[in-house]
């Protein structure tokens, strides 16, 4: 998706530039592994679309930007442990690279950088430390009480991906300084969005190419991960429909939201569909 990278420059720029800034040179060094081994950077870009799209300065989004993507980064990092994934992106996951106390160390050094970009905002801070805790939660959930139900599994892929998804449009909006329904109009679509990602990723596991995924596919059945595909008997044909449907959700929101500029509008439409149709 062309529009997806409308503001990568912008957004790597800024989170070399963090990154740079941190000490000492060795967890520097375990940062820019994480953080720069790829990614699509779905969720900074989402950020900024939003601000954009409120006729906010992107200039004043883009620290919001990098600092979800960071918070981002840092799960995958614990995921990896978790899962005992050697690969991200194609390449070695942190803890493969640098051992699981590096590991951790890299995740804490990222929240870290991530926090210290909204201080000077409580309510992006807000929305930020209420996403992570959903995060956390969700994580607890997967491992400790496994969801066996469709509506069980679609708690948890909101918890898990939505929460962030919806904190990354909300941060747009309140850089935009929009209004509290308008925030949580872009809130719920971005919710919608992140719930379609996780079943896409579900279905890719189940289908996808290990090489061109970047990751070892198969990787929930071996590790008893709930993911769609395995807690129900949907065909992964299925489950795509049911991403689909939260991609039509999605736009129902976005749809309560008043939004004038009609080019921006059509990348927050494409944006949904192609977190179903995505092959990565």
């Amino acid at each position: 998706m062309e529009n997806l990278s409308r503001h990568r420059d912008r957004i790597e720029q800024r989170l070399a530039a963090v990154i740079d800034a941190v000490e000492p040179p060795e967890l520097r060094e375990q940062l820019e592994h994480v953080v720069f081994s790829g990614g699509k950077r779905v969720r900074p870009n989402v950020t900024l679309l939003v601000c954009e799209v409120l006729g906010g300065d992107i200039e004043q989004a883009i620290d919001f930007a990098v600092g979800i993507e960071l918070v981002h980064s840092a799960s995958l990092v614990i995921d990896d442990i978790i899962d005992e994934a050697e690969l991200r992106r194609g390449s070695d996951s942190a803890w493969t690279a640098y051992g699981h106390p590096g590991a951790i160390i890299a995740s804490n050094g990222l929240l870290g950088e991530a926090l210290a970009l909204y201080t000077h905002d409580p309510q992006a801070m807000q929305a930020v430390t209420e996403a992570m805790a959903e995060l956390g939660e969700g994580e607890a959930t997967e491992l400790a009480d496994k969801p066996d139900t469709e509506a069980a599994y679609m708690e948890l892929a909101r918890r898990k991906t939505g929460a962030l998804f919806r904190a990354s449009a909300e941060l747009g909006a309140i850089a935009a300084n929009a209004d509290p329904y308008t925030v949580e109009a872009f809130g719920q679509y971005a919710e919608r969005v992140g719930i379609a990602f996780q079943i896409r990723d579900d279905v890719l596991d189940s289908i996808a190419d290990p090489e061109k995924l970047g990751k070892p596919t198969q990787h929930d059945a071996a590790k008893d991960r709930p993911s769609l595909v395995e807690v129900t008997d949907l065909s992964t044909s299925e489950a795509n429909q049911r991403a689909r449907a939260q991609a039509e959700l999605a736009l129902d929101a976005l749809d309560a939201a008043d939004i004038d500029d009609q080019e921006i509008f059509e990348y927050l439409q494409e944006l949904a569909y192609f977190v179903v149709e995505r092959e990565l």
